[in-house]
């Protein structure tokens, strides 16, 4: 997908917390959709969970998602994206190649990638068809154990700028990024800024940290 084709350029992708009680967390979903239309991305990121949670969690965001017209993806599974009618897969290096996932959820739905720090990854998505790539974390973050963060490496603000000039495959940048730091990756060219803890756990809730989340996004350089 081209960055002059791509309508999420310069937007928010909102992740989900790894574990949450769906009945809580419904509605901060909504307050947070509510708050601004920068927000054109959201992940369920359920961790060791079993099928049937992750099918019911999906099938009560995924008409929110609607409502605000916003992207639903499954992380990394690409069947229940199939069973449940999600946009998309978002795929880490230890799950299956974007090959495979395509053969699984068809040509038209999204595919995004964790690429880490790493061009050589993110290049070789994109050309088995990935649609973004993903870079982190750019920051400290509570969301990915230290050993994941020392075996992947961390990326430096360069990475962003080189993939922004030199291709035209959306980037999301993610990784303890919130409304004081992502300046640094929105001006570098990043297409997607990805939150999680600094939404799902801001003092003043979800809906106040998107709006700052739009300010920064709003004021960019970046167009």
């Amino acid at each position: 997908m081209a960055k002059e084709q791509n309508k999420y350029s310069q937007s928010l992708y909102l992740v989900s917390p790894t574990h949450f009680v769906l009945a809580e967390f419904l509605p901060k979903l909504e307050e947070a959709l509510a708050a601004s239309d920068v927000v054109k991305s959201f992940q369920l990121r359920l961790k060791d969970a079993q099928d049937d949670d992750v099918i019911v969690a999906a099938n009560a965001i995924l008409p929110i998602c609607r409502k605000y017209d916003v992207a639903f993806l499954i992380n990394d599974r690409p069947d229940l994206v199939v069973k449940c009618d999600a946009d998309g897969v978002h795929l880490g290096q230890d799950d299956m190649s974007v090959n495979d996932a395509r053969k699984i959820v068809g040509a038209n739905r999204i595919i995004g990638v964790s690429c880490h720090a790493s061009k050589d990854m993110a290049f070789d998505a994109c050309e088995q068809g990935a649609d973004y790539v993903a870079f982190g974390a750019f920051f400290p973050t509570k969301s990915k154990p230290q050993e994941k963060v020392e075996k992947w490496g961390v990326p430096g603000i360069e990475l962003v700028e080189f993939w922004s000039q030199y291709t035209n495959i959306p980037c999301v940048a993610i990784g303890g990024v919130n409304a004081e730091n992502c300046k640094l990756l929105i001006d570098a060219g990043a297409d997607f800024i990805a939150a999680i803890t600094a939404v799902w756990e801001h003092p003043k809730g979800a809906g106040e940290a998107v709006k700052e989340f739009a300010k920064c996004l709003k004021d960019s350089t970046i167009r």
